[in-house]
């Protein structure tokens, strides 16, 4: 890949990433209830999903995707239904003031953070419609295409990292001393419960 095109992938992929959407809530529910650096893992876990969406566009499946009503509304459904379901669990969660309680909570399992990122991004049909889009701007079919694909894929996850984690994350730790207080929790819990729910909502009826 030209350096020229190259930078003008880097520029797209930062805007891209720093669009707020579910990935974003995700990442700064994880910071705030497991800290900054095992929000890591729910960012790895998006990451997986982004690399997923890549090789479908790639192999063409995403034509088939984008081209029937059927399926993408089915994914698509599926995706704001587990959306809704994240936020009314957070919405409805009670404040843990208890240190054995707050440390069972700072202690969730990587891999539950990590599946929870994965399926966040992975049933997201806006996100395969979006490469198909976004993908052949990229891309030179008169050229090798495996090394243009690991090239852009390896850009576009390597940025979702480091803004997810060094912007969306990062921001949380601003509110990790209204967490102190049992009001503060709620307030929060309510607050990323109904911003899970409204991406679902426009997931839904976008």
């Amino acid at each position: 890949m030209e350096f020229s095109l190259w930078l003008a992938l880097v520029g797209a992929g930062c805007l891209i990433s720093l669009t707020p959407g579910a990935g974003a809530v995700n990442t700064m529910n994880n910071a705030l209830n497991t800290g900054f650096r095992r929000a890591i893992w729910g960012i790895l876990g998006q990451q997986l999903a982004l690399v997923v969406h890549v090789v479908i566009v790639a192999a063409g499946v995403g034509l088939l995707v984008a081209g029937s009503p059927l399926a993408f509304a089915v994914i698509r459904y599926a995706g704001a239904a587990y959306l809704v379901y994240l936020g009314v669990r957070k919405f409805l969660a009670r404040p843990e003031l208890d240190e054995g309680q707050a440390a069972a909570l700072r202690g969730e399992g990587a891999w539950s953070m990590f599946r929870r990122g994965l399926w966040v991004n992975l049933l997201n049909p806006k996100a395969i419609v979006f490469f198909l889009a976004f993908m052949p701007q990229f891309i030179r079919p008169s050229l090798p295409l495996l090394p243009q694909y690991a090239v852009l894929t390896a850009t576009i996850v390597g940025i979702d990292i480091l803004i997810m984690w060094f912007f969306f994350a990062a921001a949380a730790r601003q509110f990790r001393r209204v967490t102190a207080s049992e009001r503060g929790q709620v307030t929060l819990n309510r607050v990323f419960g109904g911003l899970f729910v409204g991406v679902g909502a426009l997931l839904a009826l976008a």
